[in-house]
């Protein structure tokens, strides 16, 4: 058996090509996300009217997408880069023991459904996350918070698909699984940025910037 050293690696005619040819998939990936800038502040825009006024967000995702639907509540429930108030934002996939009785008496593909059900008003916002768009339980989530008057957003892999097709918007964005969903964290970080500029203008004035005395936390 041959082990193969560092300094073998550096003799590799084509060293650290995997992750070259993995960045500039995701950086196609993120041109086409540059290209939605104005629909992503328009959603900010919309988030910065209903939030303020009592309206909450819901956000949804299977497996990575269901940790950057959490990345996204956790930065309006806390805050992103200013010091604001805090925003009602709930990821339904980390209410545990109600996606387990859900999923347990009445299917998986309710799981979120029944969530919104229960929680969605009018000016609500439901965020679905899917790098397929072909989610069955996000579907039936779609279906759901447009039953319950609330706006149903998307983010996506490539259009058209079915999540796109129900929600009423959608950021569709084209590439691979692993592209699109390292995509959306950027996407989530920056509605988070659009939000917060949005709030500012809102309120006419320079938000407050105590946060970055006491640290930010890593995320």
């Amino acid at each position: 058996m041959v082990t193969q050293t560092y300094r073998d690696l550096d003799r590799d005619p084509r060293p650290g090509e995997p992750v070259r040819s993995h960045v500039d998939a995701l950086s196609a990936t993120l041109t086409a996300l540059r290209a939605e800038s104005a629909r992503l502040t328009r959603w900010a825009d919309v988030l910065a009217q209903r939030l303020p006024a009592g309206a909450r967000l819901l956000a949804a995702g299977n497996g990575g997408s269901a940790a950057e639907a959490q990345h996204l509540t956790a930065e309006l429930v806390g805050r992103f880069e200013d010091d604001r108030p805090a925003y009602s934002a709930i990821a339904l996939h980390a209410e545990t023991s109600s996606l387990t009785a859900i999923g347990n008496d009445y299917g998986y593909d309710e799981v979120f459904a029944r969530q919104v059900a229960a929680h969605a008003r009018p000016q609500d916002v439901l965020l679905l996350l899917s790098t397929s768009g072909r989610s069955r339980n996000l579907l039936t989530a779609a279906r759901a918070g447009r039953t319950a008057g609330a706006t149903v957003w998307a983010l996506t892999g490539p259009g058209p698909n079915p999540l796109a097709s129900v929600a009423d918007d959608a950021v569709c964005l084209p590439g691979s699984g692993s592209s699109v969903q390292e995509a959306h964290l950027v996407a989530v970080h920056a509605l988070c940025v659009a939000f917060e500029a949005s709030l500012s203008n809102r309120d006419g004035q320079a938000p407050a910037r105590e946060g970055r005395v006491l640290g930010r936390r890593a995320s």
